[in-house]
């Protein structure tokens, strides 16, 4: 019986060869996407958790009164650990400020992030360097690199370890030991470095209340977080007063009253990758895009499957009816059809692991990763089959169900009207494909408008020819200016200036600043003159930095208007305003630049020539003349060891608008996850609105060549077969407008500068639907229109 059935499946499958092709490659499409995303969702989802108690850590954070922020002061780890007997261990990580040059006479490397370690955090996150990690004695350094960077310093051979390498300008003679190779995956986990530095402790012997640490903290298992939170808030608090002492008593005042508002919160690790309470979300927005767009498109695939299931049940009646009167009962009937539809699925997941494969280099582009298939995803092994089975559930419990449960009488006497029964479910299942899609399509139309205007719109200053030029050394005023001169003199160089930051969405230091009693928190960039004209900033009021007013090089500072807006001043050049311990004079302001990209709001800063509280001025910039730039950038290369005698061994630079365009990476890929989802969508839609189409002009022939002998124009067909679909397609749209409408206005709600949620999308999604539609079903409706009545009624 199992070989007739099978015979009598493969036959089925073969006589309907269009509509087996269609429901196999619309569900295979569906699971390469799902394999795909599947690798992705648990590669974003699973950071860290290589390390056995990763549920049990947690990074400390402080709650400031207008920001979150992951960075606490020193002294914070050793209170915690004395304090708070919940606390199992405390480490603490700090990062340099710039790249880190490593060298031997037979290569050199530079540490774009190099991360300063405590032994305690090495063993909280299982640090496991090549021959096991161990501990520092005393002040002793550890410095671990990865394979690559040994390679590179090492060509001939790898060394035998600890081995001395140049660190820093060559000039500068300093030198090191590296202890060994590390072999740790940065790209997986929320410890990222290209080297590591290994100490007993972390900082030592620098400010304790510098607010310059990452802490993180390891709990015992059953710990009360709530209670936890509030003693390491309480612990927090008591640092702060013993910090507003020492401060007071250095400035001769006797108030020791805690005046800062700030709180401590406590981030889960399992958190960070994705929804960091002190950062964006947009990495978890991916995934869940992701996720969702392959949950919907398996959703379409089933529906499809159900659909021209069910719109063939009339040619599997007789087969039925003659089982059933042989003696077969429904439930092997079910059995027979459920395997049936088993098969197709699995033919269908065979060909979606090809098509995944050869998708696999796109994808890994797209989300700048390097996945494999076949490496790293054991979990594929039970997914897979987890997923062919509920599949196979979905797409053919229903139509197993209908086809089983024929009447043998009815059957055989040829009164079936199961068609019209299943009608309105087979209407309602092509409404549900189509929104599916529109929602798509409408998401992919508003997030790339969203990002069309976040390339053209005014930023604030100008970066297109700005290139920042890279160095590991802090320049003082008099070393900066001779450079500066030796630069000024290439044809083709507009500015040359030096400062803490770029304007590469990366947050600069903060400082309190008090101005007519008032305190407030301000970004602070530390610059030298030439700044604004080099970054093309435009000046409100007032003026720039200018050499013609000596006074600007000590206490001259320079406003936004953010931050006389939340000073409240009209008139605010001139004043004096407070912070670092010095009072500044304020030259002018400027308007506001949109230096951290479009998802955060422009912040309060200041910037100023000279500032003991600001980073160390070391990031130059030169505006150079679009149509020389080639040039200049030689002449730099040629000449730079003679310019810039502290950092000449290498001249390495990007320029600005490039650092800046990756501030829309993420964004970047969202659309590109919205385009593949409306792409597969609307192509799924399309086959089963295909097949769907080709079944309903096949069952109405009869009655479509009886009009034609009673009169009716090809013109009045083609809208009679048509008129219904596009009522289909339009009440898709009704349905998928709302829904796109509403989480479009969420997702643009995230970004502090957005577009108005647009009409048009909508409008343009609408005719694309009905276009695609009068397309799909006039092909096939143009054959009933074409052929010949007395074909049809010939046997009547």
């Amino acid at each position: 019986m199992f070989r007739l059935n099978l015979k009598i499946a493969f036959r089925n499958l073969w006589k309907n060869k269009v509509y087996t092709a269609i429901n196999i490659g619309g569900l295979a499409i569906a699971l390469a996407a799902f394999i795909l995303v599947a690798i992705y969702v648990r590669f974003e989802t699973s950071f860290d958790h290589n390390i056995p108690n990763y549920k049990q850590i947690y990074q400390v954070g402080r709650i400031l009164p207008d920001r979150k922020t992951t960075y606490t002061s020193l002294s914070m780890a050793k209170a915690m650990k004395e304090a708070i007997p919940e606390i199992e261990s405390v480490g603490r990580s700090r990062k340099t400020d710039f790249e880190f040059a490593f060298s031997t006479p037979d290569g050199r490397v530079y540490g774009k992030n190099v991360l300063s370690i405590d032994y305690s955090l090495a063993k909280m996150f299982h640090i496991e360097p090549e021959g096991g990690l161990i501990k520092p004695i005393g002040d002793a350094l550890n410095v671990y690199m990865p394979k690559e960077f040994i390679s590179t310093m090492f060509p001939k051979k790898t060394p035998a370890f600890p081995a001395r390498v140049s660190i820093g300008p060559l000039n500068a003679a300093q030198s090191g030991d590296v202890t060994g190779i590390i072999n740790h995956n940065s790209a997986h986990s929320n410890l990222t470095f290209d080297a590591l530095i290994i100490t007993a402790d972390v900082g030592k012997d620098q400010d304790p209340t510098a607010y310059n640490y990452a802490t993180y903290i390891a709990v015992k298992q059953g710990t009360d977080l709530d209670l936890l939170q509030k003693k390491v808030d309480a612990v927090f608090k008591e640092e702060m007063k013993k910090e507003k002492l020492a401060a007071n008593l250095e400035s001769g005042t006797a108030d020791v009253k805690a005046t800062d508002k700030s709180g401590i919160f406590l981030d889960p690790l399992d958190n960070l990758h994705l929804r960091p309470v002190a950062g964006n979300n947009t990495n978890y927005k991916i995934v869940m895009a992701l996720s969702v767009l392959t949950i919907l498109v398996m959703v379409i695939a089933c529906i499809n499957f159900t659909n021209l299931t069910i719109a063939q049940t009339n040619k599997r009646a007789k087969e039925v009816g003659v089982k059933k009167v042989l003696g077969a009962y429904r439930i092997n009937l079910m059995f027979q059809f459920l395997m049936e539809i088993f098969m197709q699925c699995l033919l269908a997941l065979v060909i979606a692991m090809v098509l995944a494969e050869l998708f696999l280099p796109l994808f890994n582009d797209v989300f700048s990763v390097s996945f494999s298939i076949w490496k790293d995803n054991y979990e594929l092994a039970w997914q897979l089959p987890l997923v062919l089975l509920i599949i196979t559930l979905i797409s053919g419990i229903y139509p197993a169900l209908i086809l089983s449960g024929f009447k043998p009488v009815s059957v055989l006497k040829g009164n079936l009207q199961t068609s019209y029964k299943t009608l309105w479910l087979r209407n309602a299942l092509l409404v549900t494909q189509f929104a599916i899609a529109i929602i798509f399509m409408t998401g992919l139309l508003i997030v790339s408008s969203q990002l069309k205007y976040m390339r053209t719109e005014d930023t604030g200053f100008k970066s297109g020819q700005v290139v920042y030029i890279k160095s590991m050394v802090w320049f003082d005023r008099n070393y900066f200016e001779n450079m500066k001169a030796r630069v000024m003199e290439i044809p083709g160089v507009n500015s040359f200036t030096v400062a803490s930051d770029v304007p590469d969405g990366s947050r600069p230091g903060r400082v309190s600043y008090t101005m007519e009693g008032k305190e407030l928190g301000m970004d602070i960039i530390h610059v030298d003159f030439d700044y604004f004209e080099t970054l093309g900033l435009k000046l409100k009021d007032g003026r720039f930095f200018s050499k013609t007013y000596p006074a600007d090089a000590e206490n001259g500072i320079v406003l936004n208007e953010a931050a006389v807006a939340a000073y409240g001043l009209t008139h605010p050049v001139g004043k004096t305003i407070r912070g670092c311990d010095m009072d500044y004079r304020i030259v002018g302001v400027i308007q506001n630049a949109k230096m951290q990209g479009f998802e955060s709001a422009v912040e309060p800063t200041v910037y100023t020539v000279k500032s003991e509280c600001a980073n160390g001025k070391m990031k130059l910039m030169v505006n150079i003349d679009a149509d020389r730039m080639a040039g200049v950038l030689a002449a730099l290369k040629s000449g730079w060891k003679d310019m810039n005698k502290m950092d000449s061994d290498d001249f390495r630079y990007e320029f600005v608008d490039e650092l800046y365009g990756r501030l829309f990476k993420k964004q970047e890929q969202l659309q590109a996850v919205f385009y593949g989802a409306a792409m597969l969508t609307i192509f799924i839609a399309t086959l089963g609105l295909f097949a769907f189409s080709a079944f309903t002009v096949s069952a109405r022939m009869k009655e479509i060549s009886i009009r034609k002998v009673l009169g009716a124009t090809d013109f009045s067909i083609l809208s009679l077969l048509n008129t219904f679909f596009v009522r289909i397609v339009l009440v898709a749209n009704l349905i998928g407008w709302p829904i796109a409408y509403i989480a479009a206005q969420r997702w643009l709600e995230t970004f502090a500068f957005r577009i108005d949620m647009p009409v048009l999308p909508f409008i343009v999604v609408g005719l694309i639907s009905i276009l695609l539609t009068l397309l799909t079903v006039s092909f096939q409706s143009r054959k009933a229109v074409k052929a010949n009545p007395v074909d049809a009624l010939k046997y009547e």
